[in-house]
């Protein structure tokens, strides 16, 4: 009996249930066509520009048909939800962590085995473009592990979703545009697969570099960075001379630091000649006897572990190196890969095993070191160059251990 008065009630319920679910629905609906709406409207204010710069609007508008911003990608700017940081491994990871021994012995391994197949093509990159070819062979491992990683993403939906949403609007708009580009002067799109940025290629490339630097150079009348392993170590090459690269000169000097080294002049702006660095105590590893030219050349301290771990002389090159990829330990990876490629041998000094601290931790640190005047580099959580002088400052300040890495303690006394 209970149960037969109960089921007018229940049905009431059940139906009141549907009812927000389908309004639910139509609600949820109606927020996601309106989302389509204006990023298509976003897409059909770009045309103006696509046009302007050769693309076609048959070529438009295939490559934009159906096309949805893919929102799961990092370093977006969605209202109403948290940022997405990218997990970049050399942001994340302390120098032991991304700087394996077992690492480099294999992709070493496989660089000299490369550096052979194609010792004609790297003779005549470092002879017409001026850049060794373990150097490039070095990017080209650390960028794709020798083509074997392949690129997850539509490089098109990658460039239009950051364009559109993504924090950095006005670079990816000029990088889509170039895409677009590239698919009318007749790179296909299956070509154009990415990283969750837009580089593409087995080097990496995004499409404007492309444009400035991509070569073709085993003659078959196209730049493909893509399967021709000539063009793109050569584009590589190029890429690199176009950004200062210094004919004949080495990418760093590992050294090791005097007693009474002070760790807050790792900066790039705190310059000497590699002569007078040497004459404050900083040894050559392994010891080398250096030509007059190398002695008289500038170089900046890096420590990436402050006072702790191996320490380098870093030229010209090095900051070089870094504009294709914004982080020392990328550098490190890929210089150090290209000297063990050309026959040399493991980091004379050991990493520690320092902790690397939580973003949130060093980006408190940074906001405190601004505060203080110790810091005018951007908030980002990263223990770069910059963010460990200006701890070094700080513990100086303080009469605290001076060793340039941020630490719990440090974070404590900052807090106190």
């Amino acid at each position: 009996m209970f149960l037969e008065r109960s089921a007018p009630l229940m049905f009431v319920r059940l139906l009141s249930l549907i009812v927000l679910v389908s309004v639910g629905a139509v609600a949820g609906a109606q927020q996601a066509r309106a989302a389509d709406a204006a990023f298509e409207q976003w897409l059909q204010g770009v045309w103006p520009q696509a046009r302007a710069m050769g693309v076609s609007r048959a070529t438009f508008d295939k490559a934009v048909a159906g096309l949805a911003p893919d929102l799961t990608l990092p370093d977006l700017a969605i209202p109403g939800k948290p940022e997405k940081v990218p997990q970049q491994p050399e942001f994340v990871q302390t120098p032991s962590q991304y700087l394996r021994e077992a690492t480099f012995d294999r992709l070493a391994a496989r660089g000299k085995q490369l550096s052979a197949q194609y010792r004609d093509t790297l003779a005549r990159i470092e002879r017409e473009i001026g850049v060794p070819g373990n150097v490039v062979l070095a990017i080209w491992a650390r960028e794709t592990d020798y083509g074997g990683y392949k690129l997850p993403h539509d490089a098109i939906r990658v460039l239009a979703t950051q364009a559109y949403i993504g924090k950095r609007k006005d670079f990816f708009r000029n990088e889509f545009l170039h895409a677009l580009k590239m698919l009318q002067d007749g790179t296909p799109r299956a070509d154009l697969r990415s990283s969750w940025g837009g580089a593409m290629g087995l080097t990496q490339f995004l499409p404007s570099e492309y444009y400035k630097y991509a070569v073709d150079f085993d003659g078959d009348g196209r730049a493909d960075i893509w399967r021709s392993v000539p063009d793109a170590l050569a584009s590589a090459a190029k890429q690199l001379a176009g950004k200062g690269w210094q004919r004949g000169e080495r990418w760093a000097y590992e050294v090791k630091a005097p007693a009474n080294g002070d760790c807050t002049m790792g900066t790039p702006e705190t310059t000497m000649p590699i002569g007078e660095w040497v004459k404050r105590g900083y040894l050559l590893l392994p010891p080398r006897k250096l030509t007059a030219e190398a002695l008289a050349m500038p170089a900046s301290l890096l420590q990436p572990e402050g006072s702790y771990g191996p320490s380098f002389l870093t030229p010209k090159n090095y900051f070089v190196l870094k504009e294709y990829n914004y982080s020392d330990l990328y550098v490190l990876f890929v210089g150090h890969l290209s000297d063990r490629i050309a026959g040399g041998g493991a980091f004379m000094t050991p990493w520690s095993k320092a902790e690397q601290m939580r973003t949130s931790d060093v980006e408190t640190m940074q906001q405190r070191l601004t505060a203080l005047g110790l810091y005018k580099d951007k908030i980002d959580g990263k223990a770069g160059m910059l963010t460990r002088a200006a701890l070094g400052a700080y513990q100086k300040r303080n009469g605290l251990k001076v060793d340039c890495w941020p630490t719990a303690d440090v974070l404590a006394h900052m807090r106190r």
